[in-house]
């Protein structure tokens, strides 16, 4: 039994590690990027030391002989979807979620207002990201909008010192833009109250760390019932201590992190460094209503964070409301032999152990389907990419990006620098 896999996130990579250890399928695991590991390498904030080794764990699948990588290859317009049912007995699908969400009010489309996930890409070294040094240099303040943990980990990384992130395997253009950035304060605004954000407690203490910056939170905002106003999650409990504490701290900083929460983005004006917001309100049901009052906060630049969503892949079903690929239990719906798991199955939620339970699930069910048969060699599908002139990268030319970038970063007296410009990294991996 031969099985493709798409996508060579934790989801894609757990799904492989179960194929080929429980039930000894071989396993071709397939990237647009020339590297492996997803999210865990591009979507994890640098200075998050123990949730990126996780990336050391994942890389073990790939000692197993019976998995391959195959990065820099694009499903859709290197191979299709057909060519993948041709040459292999079942195909799973874990390409993540990777598109941002907008915020769909005037002035959004300003140079200066960027999408959480293209920033985050730029941090983390991403091929594809673009550059935002040049709008780190001209903000002074920035609203990042959203309340989860993509928000504090952009909110940190806007306000952190640079020397803090100089262990990190940042990539040494982006700290330099850092070590150069004039922000001073960074507004972060949620259109609800603080008992309904999404942080995680260890993230959100994060920002009450950084040397040389006030967190502020307005004491109004923190609900006089903090235990009821928890509903019995110990998470929301302790992240309203943390907030309630702040509330008391006294400003003494040149920089400051402050919380804008009940505060609907309502309108962009950045050439005039605003940002217009709705005052809200919660009744006793959770109903959220505006209350006719607008306030507006100084910003230079517009971070919106308010989460990821899927996208269709040609030759696949895929549902436009949802963002997900419609399915029953994994099973793609209409498509035989095609499964689908992680965050393009379920959408964006849950943490990486959610990921390996669920790809776990899904190979369970492939093997409990499988009619049997073995469609291809393996070598037959490299042949394809050779004859369609696509330059893959293998296991063994990760290994040869992961010793470059150890060096580049011993040459720095850093443990390792992120190399991000794709044809570096091919010319590496290829080695060129």
């Amino acid at each position: 039994m031969r099985v493709a896999v798409v996508g060579a996130g934790p989801s894609g990579i757990y799904a492989a590690e179960h194929l080929a250890s429980q039930y000894q399928v071989e396993v071709d695991v397939f990237d647009t990027l020339p590297v492996p590991f997803g999210l865990v390498r591009y979507g994890v904030a640098p200075d998050h030391f123990s949730i990126r080794s996780v990336r050391d764990k994942l890389a073990q699948t790939f000692e197993n002989p019976l998995v391959r990588f195959r990065g820099n290859v694009t499903i859709g317009r290197d191979l299709t979807a057909q060519d993948l049912h041709d040459h292999y007995d079942a195909v799973v699908y874990t390409y993540g979620a990777s598109l941002d969400r907008e915020l769909g009010i005037p002035g959004e489309d300003h140079p200066m207002s960027i999408a959480a996930t293209a920033f985050v890409r730029w941090y983390t070294g991403h091929p594809d990201a673009a550059d935002f040094g040049d709008q780190l240099s001209r903000a002074t303040e920035v609203c990042v909008v959203g309340l989860g943990n993509v928000a504090i980990d952009v909110t940190r990384i806007l306000i952190k010192p640079a020397s803090e992130l100089m262990q990190t395997d940042i990539p040494q253009h982006v700290l330099d833009s850092l070590a150069r950035s004039s922000v001073k304060k960074v507004h972060v605004v949620g259109r609800r109250g603080p008992a309904n954000a999404t942080f995680t407690t260890k993230e959100l203490k994060e920002l009450g760390e950084i040397p040389g910056v006030d967190v502020i939170v307005n004491a109004k905002d923190i609900p006089s019932d903090r235990e009821f106003a928890s509903g019995g999650s110990k998470i929301v409990a302790r992240n309203l201590d943390v907030m309630s504490e702040w509330a008391t701290r006294k400003v003494s900083n040149e920089k400051s992190i402050e919380f804008h929460f009940f505060s609907a983005p309502d309108a962009l004006d950045l050439d005039r460094g605003i940002l217009r917001v709705k005052e809200m309100e919660i009744d006793e049901n959770g109903r959220l209503s505006p209350t006719g009052s607008v306030n507006e906060l100084q910003s230079d630049l517009v971070v919106r964070s308010i989460g990821y969503r899927g996208e269709g892949l040609y030759g696949l079903p895929f549902d436009h409301v949802s963002n997900v690929i419609p399915n029953s239990e994994g099973s793609i719906t209409g498509l035989e032999s095609s499964y689908v798991a992680g965050w393009i199955k379920r959408g964006p939620s849950g943490i990486i152990g959610t990921n390996k339970k669920d790809a776990v699930s899904c190979v369970n069910l492939l093997v409990q389907e499988h009619k049997g048969g073995q469609k291809s060699s393996a070598g037959n599908i490299d042949q394809l990419l050779a004859d369609r002139g696509v330059r893959f990268i293998d296991f063994q030319g990760w290994n040869r990006i992961d010793a470059r970038e150890k060096e580049l970063g011993a040459s720095r007296g850093r443990e390792r620098t992120s190399i991000h410009e794709r044809e570096e990294l091919i010319r590496i991996g290829l080695g060129a």
